[in-house]
């Protein structure tokens, strides 16, 4: 991974999760907001910061927020803001006054002088453009490519503080309970992957079942290139909306490091120490960070609490079950965390991520669906697709419970490599 992308010393790894951390909070939009400003000014070492919120009504760049001014309405196809939410790529003006595309009316209205400034779209889920983050004036010289890397990752947590935003306040105009939970449920099931990875040589496939309707377990594919994929699954305790953020949170947490540029154990260390100050005593995340490696066909992951990892070996139909790694993420801080575990996938092999709510189904003997149970299932010469398979695992467990209803969330990720 170090090779696709910059490096980022752990301070500032550290200050960006910080930002998502604050994030999480339910605060008004302008106050979620100002915190993304505020940090891309500290961390940039820049003089000021605007969000632009995009008016789909009338096709307008609203200014919400901005350091010492009021609200500016322009066009959503001016300046250099404008071609930022068109292209929806970031622009890079070492000099304002230098560039045509730069609008000096705002400079005009304020009296403000815009030297040099980096300018990044706000894109969310399914890839609607929600507004433009805009910063200004770097105190020593101009952006550079660090800065654009570290502006990116702050750019994509203001879509996601928007996203969140939105959810919560079409949950507080709802007036009853079930309403909000509906709304809690669709906000996580809209974060699950929408298809799976396209990796060559791998087929893929997920599922997610909650007890409620709304669960702690999640699982996600982070692509880091065409080759390179990472993995993850969890199981925040409990049951209902609170795990559930927490779930959401591991999941914007690892996106965040990721898109910085940070390690495997990197990633894995700092979600776990930002956790323990997170979550209530009694509260922790199970959870899978894996790097799948299609060119050499090796996985190394960290099980913080997550077992067993299941590697059915196609060649021999044998079976390894790898117990979990460490502690769970958010149960202590991590000082000695131990190497990653390697494995490798050969043609025909299956990497199972199986959450317990299936290896401890019960039937009304109270017996347990188990590896057993997995095996059962897993036990043909040919499993055919990964995702008819998922299905196959989820009815048998469900079919050795009948009638008791499930009683915890169900997740099953399946990683193939194709013979």
């Amino acid at each position: 991974m170090a090779d696709m992308q910059p490096q980022l010393q752990a301070e500032a790894l550290h200050q960006i999760l910080e930002v998502t951390r604050k994030l999480a909070a339910p605060f008004d939009l302008d106050t979620m907001l100002s915190e993304v400003v505020n940090a891309s000014r500290s961390i940039l070492d820049a003089d000021r910061g605007t969000v632009f919120l995009y008016d789909e009504d009338t096709d307008e760049l609203v200014i919400s927020v901005a350091t010492g001014m009021d609200s500016i309405r322009i066009p959503a196809d001016k300046g250099i803001v404008g071609e930022c939410a068109q292209t929806r790529r970031l622009i890079n003006v070492p000099d304002c006054y230098a560039d045509e595309r730069f609008n000096r009316d705002i400079d005009r209205q304020t009296g403000y002088k815009s030297r040099c400034m980096l300018t990044l779209p706000l894109i969310g889920y399914e890839d609607s453009l929600v507004g433009v983050l805009q910063i200004l004036n770097k105190k020593h010289g101009v952006f550079d490519e660090q800065d654009e890397f570290v502006a990116t990752a702050l750019a994509a947590q203001a879509a996601v503080v928007l996203h969140r935003v939105k959810i919560t306040e079409a949950m507080i105009v709802s007036e009853k309970l079930d309403r909000e939970i509906t709304v809690a449920r669709d906000v996580q099931m809209g974060t699950l992957p929408k298809k799976m990875p396209s990796i060559p040589g791998y087929d893929i496939a997920g599922v997610f079942s909650p007890t409620d309707q709304t669960g702690g377990d999640l699982y996600d594919f982070v692509p880091i290139s065409d080759e390179q994929l990472f993995v993850l699954m969890g199981d925040a305790t409990g049951h209902g909306i609170g795990p559930a953020l927490s779930a959401t949170q591991v999941r914007a947490m690892l996106r965040v490091a990721l898109r910085l540029g940070a390690s495997l154990d990197d990633a894995f260390t700092h979600i776990n120490d930002q956790l323990v100050e997170d979550l209530p005593d009694d509260r922790f995340v199970t959870a899978f960070f894996g790097l799948l490696d299609a060119r050499s066909h090796g996985v190394r992951f960290h099980s913080g609490g997550q077992g067993p990892i299941m590697h059915f070996h196609a060649e021999s139909g044998a079976y390894d079950w790898h117990e979990a790694s460490t502690f769970p993420l958010g149960y202590m801080n991590q000082t000695n965390l131990k190497d990653a575990i390697s494995l490798q996938l050969a043609p025909g092999d299956i990497l199972g991520l199986i959450s317990d709510g299936i290896y401890e189904y019960e039937n009304d003997a109270g017996e347990q669906f188990g590896q057993g149970g997995v095996v059962r299932v897993m036990g043909q010469p040919d499993p055919g697709s990964m995702d008819a398979l998922v299905q196959k695992i989820m009815q048998a467990a469900q079919a050795h419970g009948h009638p008791a209803p499930q009683a915890d969330d169900i997740t099953i990720v399946l990683i193939h490599r194709r013979r």
